[in-house]
């Protein structure tokens, strides 16, 4: 939940390259350009693109977002456009094109896209810049946290449960809010049926680098880690792939992997990205939309945990009630996994 890539308090400086912009905006293959035919019948067509961190590759974060693109572009007539982003600069030198277009909605796929959003946005007021796993809001800039928290607690029993050796581990991409968030939820619910559990921690310093992913498992197998869970998109195949080679249990996240690998994959965090994007898009489209966090759970159905059918049978039957149990009082309010802290947002806020 990606969610993703680069700290948001660094120091951006501004790289204006339209040509370089608008060149990447026709090689993606999206609707950079309005249509000659709607312009002509003065019907302006909805328009809605997407600034992904990472490769729509990854069957994972950035995966789910592509996906929930085609979901507006299929559900509502719209014209759509996705651009793969690398570097902060880019996110805000395409904020500004699209802006620039007159595109009604842009999608900054990532905790790590709000800075850029909240100094472009004011330009292009017509324009609703919306950042997932963002909180920052303006006039037209929104954020759409998911509380990947609540099922990542659930996935953390399972793993807990699970666990022959009493380690379990937890691997993300870069230490951003939200991963740090959901891999406190999962040693909460690890530790929760299982007090005697220890969870390692660490995390790649990327999220593409399926190599150093698979390093970064097979250390933690090598202390004892017997089910791993991650949170690192494209490198996360690195860590399905030491799983398999080492006979341990792993997690799914963001999308579901189940079928990456099923017979590592107890189960997989998921995303609902393709929901959670058409529930904004719809009202935007029809002019209704507040700027504001849109806050989406396993309440809403956004956010879920989906064992993988291929291994469910060997999850006890104990278990599994327990993590049903857990789930209703999640959507209930009366268990909060991450304790008394209301959100991720304050898991990481430094000390008064």
């Amino acid at each position: 939940m990606r969610e993703r890539r680069f700290s948001t308090v660094l120091h951006i400086g501004r790289l204006v390259h339209v040509g370089v912009a608008a060149l990447a905006m026709a090689a993606c293959g999206g609707d950079a350009k309005p249509k000659a035919d709607s312009a002509a019948s003065g019907d302006a067509p909805f328009r809605v693109a997407l600034l992904t961190p990472g490769p729509i590759s990854d069957q994972s974060w950035n995966a789910g977002a592509f996906n929930g693109l085609k979901a507006i572009k299929d559900s509502l007539d719209a014209q759509t456009s996705h651009i793969q982003t690398k570097t902060p600069a880019e996110f805000e030198e395409n904020f500004r094109q699209y802006g620039a277009q007159g595109y009604a909605l842009v999608f900054g796929h990532g905790f790590e896209f709000q800075d850029a959003a909240l100094r472009v946005a004011p330009s292009y007021p017509k324009t609703i810049y919306v950042t997932t796993s963002g909180n920052s809001t303006a006039a037209n800039v929104a954020g759409m946290t998911f509380a990947f928290e609540e099922a990542s607690y659930l996935a953390g029993m399972v793993a807990g449960a699970m666990t022959k050796t009493n380690v379990v581990g937890a691997i993300g991409g870069t230490e951003l809010p939200p991963v740090k968030a959901s891999f406190a939820a999962f040693a909460a619910g690890a530790k929760a049926v299982n007090p005697k559990v220890r969870v390692l921690t660490s995390y790649i310093g990327n999220w593409d680098d399926v190599s150093a992913g698979k390093e970064q498992a097979l250390a933690q197998i090598g202390q004892g880690a017997d089910a791993v869970f991650q949170n690192a998109d494209a490198a996360g195949l690195g860590i399905f792939q030491a799983a398999k080679e080492r006979g341990v249990y792993a997690f799914g996240a963001n999308s579901n992997q189940n079928g990456v690998a099923p017979d590592v994959i107890l189960g997989s965090v998921v995303i609902d990205l393709p929901r959670a994007f058409l529930t904004v898009a719809r009202e935007v489209k029809a002019g209704g939309f507040k700027p504001r966090v849109v806050d989406l759970g396993m309440k809403s159905g956004v956010v879920q945990l989906v064992y993988n059918p291929q291994l469910e049978s060997r999850i006890p039957a104990a278990t599994r009630a327990a993590v049903d149990s857990a789930r209703v009082a999640i959507e209930a309010g009366t268990l909060k996994p991450l304790g008394d802290t209301p959100n991720w947002a304050d898991v990481t806020k430094p000390a008064p």
